[in-house]
């Protein structure tokens, strides 16, 4: 949220500037709007260190802004799904500075404390922000446990009163018209009870082998979904998992559990390669249960945009490639989540010096680098390694001085292509990426096949990737042509009676003959109807 829309002119999104920018969301097609941490925080890890879990943060507004922000999504039908985080708070929450009052604080139990051993740390367990996941506490001689920075401090979920807490936490804002949770890192929820060594791989990583997805998780998120739906049957669950095992990822969701969990290892690729995201649709589909949904998304605030990470180097085929990717989010099976600003192609923002980076994890590798001796250039690029901050830059609006997104200033520097690819240049504009995401969104909307129905068929020809969905009423064929060759499907379909054209990246009026072929063009992703019951191969 702190970077979509400044509504008061301090730099940082605010409730009064993504009200404002509602009619944009619901022109577009969005149905419902994941928002990123706005309660009261120190801001160590951009709001996910939570320091009041009742309260809006002042720099995004006022609880009244948040009501009237809620009051007005739902009048244009768009749903509110509030980050939330259950697995730790920040250090300076008022249970955490009570708890470490004192050995005999009455919170003491809330979070995780641990004696020294052999005049050290408990254990060799890291963080995943880097160092050590433990920090000594002098006042009370024990150290306590953070899976991230030490400013966020984990919870002891198996204590019941911490259940308790959240529940009252969740139900709060369900009080207030929210309409579904994203947990963050929900499967760090517990961690074992021995406190177990984690093993190092042979490349000297650590083996998070006992700090996550430990016995008991599934029944304290069965527990908090039973909770939440006993408030309102219609909230939406969505649970961040800290896994790209589908294995892993699976146990998380369907029936009584989360109702999706984003799908790390199709979402997070670092390279186009075609037949591997094949494979991982393919697996998707054979491990997911008929009763569980996958998610599909190919950006988020903990990762480099998609269209940086696949690019060319060709603007042309980089937007068509962005188009290709827009239509398999779109129409593939799953649930899809949009990152702001994928659908004009915003870029990767990489910092020229430390002092242009905002991310506790880039921050945290530079500190670890400079303290190891290593050179400042050097130092700088572990840091851009580990950075979050490539695709956080503000949402680019018009092509003016802030991007539109502020009349004052923007609180991290706005992104290479700020100037060139904006809002306003491209709603409109007919060949454009955002019309192309509109136009998919709308198609998406008038076809139930393509929200809810199951694949007749998920096959791949060299680039080209093709399926089928059916619904009670009908089948929709799609058809993503990553490579620079024509693909022939004509064996879908003998008659062009029984296909009809809905959509194509490519232009149409150039060949009339175009709405009754089969053949892909290079780089085009198309959608038809179909009118046959036939076996497709």
């Amino acid at each position: 949220m702190p970077s979509f829309c400044d509504g008061n002119g301090d730099g940082t999104g605010d409730f009064q500037g993504l009200t404002s920018k509602l009619d944009y969301l619901r022109e577009l097609g969005i149905g419902a709007i994941w928002l990123t941490p706005f309660y009261p925080s120190p801001r160590v890890d951009n709001g996910y260190d939570i320091s009041d879990y009742y309260g809006v943060d002042p720099v995004f507004g006022t609880l009244d802004d948040f009501d009237h922000f809620v009051r007005e999504a739902h009048r244009r039908g768009i749903r509110v799904i509030a980050d939330l985080v259950l697995n730790h708070t920040s250090a300076e929450h008022p249970w955490f500075m009570e708890s470490r009052s004192s050995r005999t604080s009455p919170k003491r139990d809330w979070y995780i404390w641990k004696d020294a051993v052999d005049g050290g740390t408990p254990n060799n367990w890291e963080s995943f922000f880097g160092g050590t996941a433990w920090e000594w506490d002098e006042a009370t001689g024990q150290y306590y446990y953070h899976a991230f920075a030490k400013e966020q401090v984990d919870l002891n979920w198996a204590n019941p009163e911490v259940r308790e807490a959240m529940k009252e936490v969740m139900s709060f804002w369900l009080g207030r018209g929210i309409d579904g949770f994203r947990l963050d890192v929900i499967n760090f929820l517990k961690v074992s009870g021995q406190f177990k060594e984690n093993p190092v791989t042979a490349d000297g990583e650590q083996d998070h082998r006992f700090d996550q997805n430990q016995e008991g998780i599934v029944e304290a998120i069965r527990d908090i979904c039973e909770f939440v739906r006993s408030q309102n049957k219609d909230v939406l669950m969505v649970g961040e998992v800290g896994s790209e095992d589908m294995e892993v990822l699976r146990r998380y969701s369907g029936g009584d559990l989360l109702d999706v969990v984003f799908n790390f290892n199709l979402g997070s690729r670092k390279e186009l390669k075609v037949h591997e995201m094949f494979a991982e649709l393919v697996r998707m589909e054979e491990l997911h249960r008929p009763e569980q949904v996958p998610t599909i998304f190919f950006s988020s605030h903990d990762m480099p945009r998609h269209y940086s990470r696949f690019s060319s180097g060709d603007d042309s085929v980089d937007l068509c490639t962005a188009k290709l990717m827009a239509a398999l989010l779109l129409t593939a099976k799953g649930v899809p989540f949009i990152y702001y600003g994928d659908e004009i192609g915003m870029r990767d923002f990489v910092p020229a010096d430390i002092g242009q980076m905002r991310d506790i994890q880039g921050l945290t590798a530079y500190r670890m680098a400079k303290e190891s001796g290593m050179p400042e250039a050097d130092a700088l690029a572990a840091a851009i390694l580990r950075s979050r901050d490539h695709s956080r830059t503000p949402m680019q609006w018009d092509g003016s001085r802030y991007g539109g997104f502020s009349l004052h200033g923007s609180w991290i520097p706005l992104g290479p292509s700020s100037r060139q690819v904006h809002v306003q240049k491209q709603w409109g504009s007919k060949d454009s990426l955002l019309e192309f995401y509109r136009s998919l969104i709308r198609l998406r909307g008038k076809h139930k096949a393509l929200q809810t129905g199951k694949y007749t068929f998920l096959k791949r020809k060299g680039e080209c990737i093709y399926y089928g969905r059916r619904s009670e009423e009908e089948e929709i064929w799609v058809a993503l042509n990553f490579g620079n060759r024509p693909c022939d499907l004509s064996h879908l379909a003998a008659d062009a009676a029984l296909y009809r054209l809905l959509l194509t990246s490519k232009e149409t009026s150039a060949d009339p003959n175009r709405c009754h072929s089969l053949v892909i063009d290079p780089f085009e992703a198309a959608v038809w109807a179909t009118n046959t019951n036939h076996n497709m191969q």
